[in-house]
């Protein structure tokens, strides 16, 4: 009995033993898979703090760009104000000039009728000069 009793304790010595070098193999894995999950993380941590930076440096930008984009839109309304008024005169203008047409209207076309019959005794006078040169020319040719 005490050979069963020493057979059992040298037994469970071994099994254990044998736990012992797998637990052991488990926990060097384990320790490996943290190491390699550590290493992971901290470059994580890196990029994450690089695209931080880079975001708040992207966002900088992006408000530089977004207060010269309203600057721009300002200048951009002055000018449109500035068109806007000079469009407005010119239909002051226009709608004057109008008005003094529509007034005048009969002084522009009573001018354009003397000028007309003034262009029309001119052109008879200088036929009749014409032919008065050329009938002095004739008379004394005979």
């Amino acid at each position: 009995m005490k050979i069963i009793l020493y057979l059992s304790v040298a037994l469970i010595a071994i099994v254990f033993f044998i736990l012992a070098i797998y637990l052991i193999k488990t926990l060097k894995t384990v320790q490996g898979t943290l190491q390699s999950l550590t290493k992971t993380i901290e470059e994580m941590e890196k990029q994450i703090q690089e695209i931080g930076t880079e975001t708040a440096q992207l966002l900088h930008k992006t408000n530089a760009v977004a207060d010269d984009v309203q600057k721009k839109i300002e200048s951009l309304n002055v000018m449109f104000d500035a068109v806007k008024q000079v469009g407005s005169t010119v239909q002051t203008f226009n709608d004057s000039l109008t008005k003094k047409w529509t007034a005048n209207e009969q002084k522009i076309v009573q001018a354009v009728q003397w000028g007309n019959a003034f262009l029309e005794i001119w052109g008879k006078w200088k036929e009749k000069k014409k032919r008065k040169v050329k009938e002095g020319v004739e008379d004394g040719k005979k």
